[in-house]
């Protein structure tokens, strides 16, 4: 069992499927091995926050918009999120750009999920991204949190087919479906020590992970 802290700015359906996994509930495995010491949002606002609170997990708000600068607000997230003294920091729709400091103060324990099949779409409007680019297949990535935005080492990959008829919201919800299944998946894994990054690189069962071609 590891503490983890969870970040979001919204939603939190991501976080909603991380807590239904800690119960064993939605899942034919067994529970998640992990404790989710705090979720901590940076906006005040966020419906994740309601979710944390209805399962009985304590919340915090760090609104990036009462500081100055990016740095600031990292800085004090950092010296919030030490206090829980987390294993694993999971970001689950925060919406924010992190600063290399902060990034590397937890290099091979924070994990980031993005809505497409990276390196393809990095960034913002995945859905919009791939309808226009006319790919046949989309998806989800799972990857540890490095210096480069969205380009660290991919832990799992999730994909769905483009229909013909797709729109930004129902291919995002068929990508969502998937992302609810992949991102508790590689959190087991490094509760488990069965999942490290090394040499800039992920390991899984003492294997480096393959990734995918640019």
């Amino acid at each position: 069992m590891i503490n983890i802290v969870i970040l979001i700015s919204g939603n939190g359906s991501n976080l909603q499927a991380i807590i239904d996994a800690c119960k064993n509930s939605n899942t034919t495995q067994a529970k998640l091995p992990v404790s989710i010491v705090a979720v901590i949002s940076s906006n005040p606002d966020a419906y994740g926050l309601q979710r944390a609170r209805e399962a009985g997990i304590h919340t915090e708000v760090l609104d990036h918009k009462q500081f100055e600068n990016r740095q600031n607000f990292d800085l004090a997230l950092q010296n919030l999120i030490d206090q829980f003294k987390p294993k694993l920091i999971v970001l689950a729709g925060f919406m924010r750009i992190l600063t290399d400091d902060f990034v590397n103060h937890y290099l091979g324990h924070m994990m980031n999920i993005h809505p497409s099949l990276l390196p393809q779409f990095p960034g913002l409007n995945t859905h919009q991204q791939a309808l226009d680019k006319g790919v046949k297949q989309h998806g989800a990535s799972v990857h540890f949190v490095t210096p480069e935005l969205d380009g660290g080492p991919i832990i799992i990959q999730a994909q769905v087919p483009v229909k013909e008829n797709d729109s930004t919201q129902s291919l995002q919800a068929r990508v969502l479906e998937q992302e609810h299944k992949i991102y508790p998946t590689a959190i087991r894994w490094f509760a488990e020590n069965r999942l490290v990054l090394k040499n800039n690189a992920a390991h899984l069962d003492g294997c480096q992970l393959e990734q995918p071609k640019k």
